[in-house]
């Protein structure tokens, strides 16, 4: 397959993910807003999403002062802002348009009517007047791009790049939104106080929304029920979003699929690229969630966020637009 062709279609579909990564986050945020706190936490939420995407300097040059209205216009509506679902649906777009021969009719008209429908909802302000659905309805067309997808593409290699673009902005972005919830939380998180230096009751009833609107955020509140059968905990938080295989949004879960689809991309056994892959999967197929978090749950997620940056240069050089490896 052609580099450039392979780049249109892995960035198609990491600008579709991010879009969905975005709308989660500012969902639940919205949702949260909605419930008795302090005004020093809400601010710390809506903070949050933007340290996620690390534009907190960004939107401070631009807007000043933090509050609601300016993060979900800032992170909804704003073109000049990369990461916004607006720009996130135009660029996936128009990665679809680049490589309209290399698509089924089904995935090019599905990316082209959600760019219309959601230029018609904005102009129309239909976010302001219900901005809950309008979050819903972004998650829902991501969900309907990727099962289009694998429903109706030839599994070859295009496929291969596609779903290589998915899992490797999902994989970045839970090791963002865990870094931050943790980190505001507790400064670097070492695991659970002892037990008399359990927190007071209403702190425990925040630490429960806390921790409740994290797993939403990643559609894992239900699956930590059923999986823990317990009240949550953040140790096990951690657990399910980082080392839980069988968690779809899970780092380990995203990094099987990283490694899935590049070994269908590459030739060389010996790839770096590959072998980079390869290291990062087996470290959270055989981690500890009790070893992370002796070490410092921010320390561990940092240098995994590290890792997965030098992972996509070195798919971008291999495959993207090939040179030499350094």
């Amino acid at each position: 397959m052609l580099s450039r062709t392979a780049d249109h279609l892995f960035w198609m579909s990491r600008y579709m993910e991010r879009a969905e990564n975005t709308a989660r986050m500012l969902n639940v945020s919205y949702e949260t807003s909605m419930l008795p706190q302090s005004a020093a936490a809400a601010q710390a939420g809506w903070e949050g999403i933007l340290s996620i995407s690390e534009l907190l300097p960004s939107y401070r040059a631009l807007h000043g002062e933090i509050t609601p209205e300016g993060v979900t216009q800032f992170m909804v509506r704003d073109e000049d802002n990369p990461s916004s679902i607006v720009s996130c649906l135009r660029a996936a777009r128009e990665n679809a348009r680049a490589v309209r021969g290399t698509l089924t009719t089904e995935v090019w008209e599905t990316q082209n009517q959600t760019w219309l429908e959601v230029n018609r909802m904005l102009k129309t302000r239909e976010f302001e007047r219900d901005p809950g659905q309008f979050f819903e309805w972004v998650k829902f067309r991501s969900h309907l791009s990727r099962g289009v997808t694998v429903g109706t593409m030839l599994m070859d290699e295009a496929l291969h790049f596609m779903r290589l673009g998915t899992f490797l902005e999902r994989s970045d972005n839970t090791a963002r939104l865990v870094d931050v919830k943790f980190h505001a939380m507790k400064g670097d998180y070492f695991g659970a106080p002892v037990p008399e230096m359990a927190a007071p009751e209403s702190a425990q009833e925040f630490d429960f929304y806390h921790w409740s609107a994290i797993l939403r955020s990643v559609s894992g509140f239900e699956v930590y029920r059923k999986v823990y059968s317990d009240v949550i905990k953040p140790e096990r938080v951690a657990e399910l979003l980082i080392l839980r295989p069988d968690m779809p949004r899970s780092l380990h879960a995203s990094m099987n699929e990283v490694m899935s689809n590049l070994s269908m991309v590459t030739s060389d056994s010996a790839s770096q690229t590959l072998r980079h892959a390869g290291r990062l999967r087996a470290e959270l197929a055989f981690g500890c969630i009790d070893e992370i978090l002796a070490t410092g749950l921010h320390a561990y997620l940092t240098q995994f966020l590290e890792r997965v940056n030098v992972l996509g240069a070195r798919i971008s050089r291999e495959f993207l637009m090939p040179q030499p490896l350094g």
